[in-house]
């Protein structure tokens, strides 16, 4: 088996509007209370599990999330309609412009950056 990320825990000031963000834009699972968590599948092998804290208790962590073209614009589409500010970069999260060309896993790629409501940058990227 390869070494994959199975989980990570996300801190978050209201975790219920998390999962719900996270569900409204990229559909993932819905898995309810799991231990001290509120959890969301976000493909077979890795969950976000979204703990609750306090402003100022946490520093923005970068969430960069790999799809296919048709998932990324569906994503894409969610983020315009919801009206959340994004932008082409890692630097310009708010321009309002893009997609972007950035680096990642892959090489380059086409990326939108944007925040969810705990302000966590978070990156949708197809290559």
């Amino acid at each position: 088996m390869a070494t994959v990320l199975d989980h990570t825990i996300v801190p978050s000031i209201d975790r219920q509007k998390s999962v719900e963000f996270y569900n409204r834009i990229f559909g993932f699972e819905n898995l309810g209370e799991v231990g001290p968590f509120l959890a969301v599948r976000v493909n077979e092998t890795f969950n976000l599990d979204f703990r609750d804290s306090k402003p100022g208790d946490f520093h923005s962590i970068h969430y960069a999330f790999a799809m296919d073209a048709e998932e990324f614009e569906a994503a894409f589409t969610k983020i315009k309609e919801s009206g959340i500010p994004y932008g082409d970069g890692p630097r310009d999260q708010e321009n309002m412009k893009g997609p972007g060309m950035t680096a990642g896993a892959l090489g380059q790629g086409k990326a939108v950056y944007f925040k969810d409501p705990s302000g966590h940058v978070l990156e949708i990227k197809t290559y």
